[in-house]
């Protein structure tokens, strides 16, 4: 018996995803075709892989079981097609999350010259600030910035972006300028999301440290983090890369109290088999991103 790897294929997403409709949108075909794939591979394996409810999807026990070989099948497949058409043109579909200012500032202006060296290659890039869920979303490569504790990721280091702390000049006016740690009693800081309190990062001389503020907005978007600073809503702590930018607009505060560099890292979610264009993607942003962290870490 051999496998539909066009089946696998669909069957993947939708395990992954727990939806016919979002794994149709993915793979660009009628959610109709979609279920057809999946119907057409349970019947040659002659079991459920899908337990299906007008809320969920999730896969059956057997389905577990395939979910967990199935990617190192499909990679193994296309790796032996490679083989035999090794000057093959790199061709398909590669979803990459990043953080939008790096996709803003430092991939789209470049990803012209990518595309023209693999013409028949597509790219869905998602430019968010949320944390995804790399593998339940269905993406190729994500790149974080901070801390990795993600199961099913794999990947490199790229470096570690240094940290500034920051103000406007009209947060300045109206608060003062800090120049202790005891100063920022009387101080806002602009409050993310992601992090559970207000606090204020520094390094002691020995250890970092957080110390408790107070905030008066809460974000969840970097872009939005640096608006609210920069219209005098509190003091953000940011990495230095981009931040040339706003040049006028913000103010480096309390250099000797920086918080810990942010470690930047590509990973990929096929684990040891990865396919020839995810590749070719991940080395591609390697050799991009590389330089510009390098010479921010010299500079520091």
């Amino acid at each position: 018996m051999s496998l539909d790897l066009d089946a696998l294929k669909v069957f993947v997403r939708v395990a992954e995803l727990r939806s016919f409709t979002q794994a149709a949108h993915q793979l660009g075909m009628p959610k109709a075709r979609a279920s057809a794939h999946v119907q057409k591979l349970e019947a040659e394996l002659g079991t459920q892989l899908l337990q299906r409810s007008t809320r969920v999807v999730r896969p059956t026990p057997e389905g577990e079981q395939l979910l967990k070989r199935a990617h190192g099948l499909l990679a193994e497949a296309e790796e032996i097609a490679a083989l035999f058409h090794a000057s093959r043109a790199l061709r398909g579909r590669v979803r990459v999350e990043l953080p939008v200012l790096i996709a803003r500032e430092f991939v789209i202006p470049r990803l012209p010259e990518l595309l023209a060296r693999h013409p028949q290659l597509q790219l869905d890039i998602c430019a968010s600030d949320r944390l995804v869920a790399a593998v339940r979303e269905g993406f190729d490569l994500v790149l974080r910035v901070g801390p990795v504790n993600e199961p099913g990721l794999v990947g490199r280091r790229i470096g570690e972006a240094p940290m500034m702390n920051c103000a406007s000049p009209s947060y300045l006016r109206q608060h003062g300028t800090p120049r202790t740690l005891d100063d920022l009693r009387d101080h806002f800081v602009v409050h993310y999301a992601t992090d559970p309190v207000p606090v204020f990062e520094y390094f002691d001389g020995k250890t970092y440290k957080e110390l408790p503020m107070r905030s008066v907005v809460t974000v969840d978007n970097f872009d939005v983090y640096e608006a609210a600073c920069i219209a005098g809503l509190g003091i953000v702590q940011v990495p230095r890369p981009g931040l040339e930018r706003h040049a006028n607009k913000l103010v480096e505060i309390l250099p000797e109290f920086i918080a810990r560099p942010v470690p930047i890292t590509l990973l990929h979610t096929h684990g040891r088999s990865v396919p020839r264009r995810v590749r070719a993607v991940m080395t591609w942003l390697m050799e991009l991103l590389s330089p510009t962290v390098g010479e921010l870490v010299r500079a520091r």
